[in-house]
């Protein structure tokens, strides 16, 4: 994989104490994931961790990790990203973690954005979830083709339509999530092992968790196949994500208390 200029991941901050998880699900990534993980490991601070999930890979993805000398769960067969996801979650869960950090495999995301997202779960007014955005203003990113940009403009629109919070990029996979919730996606039928865009940032704002966006690093795959590429896999993925939005919102909504409101009685004698 051709050498990039990546932005320096440097923290100083010694006095933190967070136990921090980085988590990268891979599915057949040998072209990619060395560079990657070789990257991250040359700059995280001490408080943090490397994990990744080889979600049931046919090729070297969790050889070429291990070698390198990386923590890998290993999926026997291929269970889905959200799956490799859950996986981490769980993991980070058991293990005591305070902060979880995901990144994807193909090396689209630069690795000066996990510092950038532990230093805003640091902050005063820190939400329980923060998704790294390529379209904010300060961020570096890619062209995105006309037909996820309109995906995303649909799923924007649904967001804000059903749970009142503005969001650039719901199908980032760059998040920065905390253990209040990173602990309730570990928990059995709380996280879409499908497709975890869209559906789940409305299910945990409509739950009352705060989620929230900074500008992000990205970019361009170089090597490897995305799960979206071709015709049919991005129309089933929008079919898909769009019914998960509908059921989601459906759920959430119905389990709101419901308010009744009862006239007072009038009292004797006035």
């Amino acid at each position: 994989m051709p050498k990039r200029k990546f932005k320096s991941m440097a923290y100083n901050d010694e006095e933190r104490k967070e136990k921090v998880l980085v988590i990268i699900p891979a599915y057949n990534e040998s072209a990619s994931i060395s560079y990657v993980v070789e990257l991250i490991n040359a700059h995280l601070p001490a408080n943090f961790d490397l994990l990744v999930i080889d979600d049931g890979s046919d090729d070297m993805t969790g050889d070429i990790c291990r070698m390198r000398g990386v923590k890998v769960i290993t999926h026997i067969f291929n269970m889905g990203y959200g799956a490799a996801l859950k996986t981490g979650y769980q993991y980070a869960s058991k293990k005591g973690y305070d902060i979880v950090i995901q990144l994807d495999a193909d090396g689209q995301h630069d690795v000066s954005n996990i510092i950038r997202l532990y230093e805003r779960l640091l902050e005063d007014d820190a939400p329980d979830i923060v998704i790294g955005s390529r379209f904010l203003a300060g961020a570096q990113s890619f062209h995105t083709p006309a037909y996820k940009r309109f995906v995303i403009a649909c799923f924007r629109f649904l967001i804000k339509l059903t749970s009142r919070i503005n969001i650039t990029d719901p199908t980032s996979g760059l998040q920065g999530i905390r253990r209040t919730a990173f602990t309730y996606y570990a928990r059995f039928n709380k996280f879409a092992i499908d497709y975890p865009d869209a559906n789940m940032i409305i299910q945990m704002a409509m739950s009352g968790y705060q989620i929230c966006e900074i500008p992000a690093v990205m970019h361009e795959r170089e090597f490897g196949t995305s799960m979206h590429s071709g015709i049919i896999e991005p129309l089933l993925y929008i079919m898909k994500m769009l019914l998960a939005v509908i059921v989601v919102g459906l759920r959430e909504t119905s389990r709101r208390p419901k308010v009744y409101y009862r006239k007072p009685k009038k009292r004797k004698g006035v």
